[in-house]
């Protein structure tokens, strides 16, 4: 399978998807922001980072970038998408994703592990998740507060669009286990679609057990899984 990792100025974890997907055995390479085409990708990851040092907003002069109408019209023809971090924060940015990500509640950047449990395992990026498993994935963000308007989480919630919400080891929604202050726990959401989500925690930095965690690999074999049955069904 053939990926596409986003690369805007500052980005930092562009080189750590690209590792990721080659670990997983599969072809990655970077597309610069300034490009028109995603070429002959079949998934796309919007990497981690501070693209454009977060002037302005995070992902907010990201989202002007020449490359994201490429995604825009990549996702709007049921092209797979995943936004990491300030990835996630690009995509709420461009109305790829609904809601937005604020300064996390004390104010302070967090970089720590920390316990995901998949609301739903109806969609591409959590269909490989065991029941009963909770992801131990790291998170480094100052503005990972995801908030929404009332109207807005309530169609999350009926749509099952939360895919990730924090957690502690034993899978329990507790304020202790949200390091940011993200309404109802949310850590990653995906559009009504399903084709294109995102999350601040960091599977990309979670794909090897050197790194104290494979935990990672599920959300990019999920994505692996759907394309491969996409390309079945394609040949069928």
């Amino acid at each position: 399978m053939n990926f596409a990792v986003l690369q805007f100025p500052a980005s930092n974890c562009d080189q750590d998807a690209v590792h990721a997907v080659q670990v997983l055995g599969h072809r990655a390479r970077l597309v610069w922001h300034k490009e028109h085409s995603l070429g002959d990708a079949q998934a796309v990851i919007v990497p981690g980072g501070f693209s454009y040092g977060d002037y302005l907003r995070c992902g907010a002069i990201a989202r002007f970038s020449p490359v994201m109408q490429a995604v825009k019209q990549f996702a709007d023809n049921g092209g797979l998408v995943l936004g990491i971090c300030n990835g996630f924060q690009v995509l709420t940015e461009a109305g790829l994703l609904p809601g937005a990500l604020v300064r996390n509640r004390d104010l302070q950047f967090h970089c720590e592990y920390v316990f995901l449990k998949a609301a739903t395992a109806q969609s591409p990026f959590t269909s490989q998740i065991p029941a009963e498993k909770w992801l131990r994935l790291p998170i480094a963000h100052g503005e990972g507060c995801y908030y929404a308007d009332e109207t807005t989480l309530a169609r999350l919630q009926a749509n099952q669009q939360i895919l990730w919400q924090y957690c502690d080891q034993q899978g329990n929604l507790t304020d202790r286990a949200n390091p940011n202050g993200s309404l109802l726990n949310i850590a990653g959401v995906c559009n009504e679609r399903r084709n294109v989500a995102g999350l601040m925690p960091h599977p990309e930095r979670a794909c090897e057990r050197i790194l104290g965690s494979e935990d990672g690999r599920l959300i990019f074999e999920g994505m692996i899984a759907a394309l491969e049955g996409a390309s079945r069904a394609q040949a069928a």
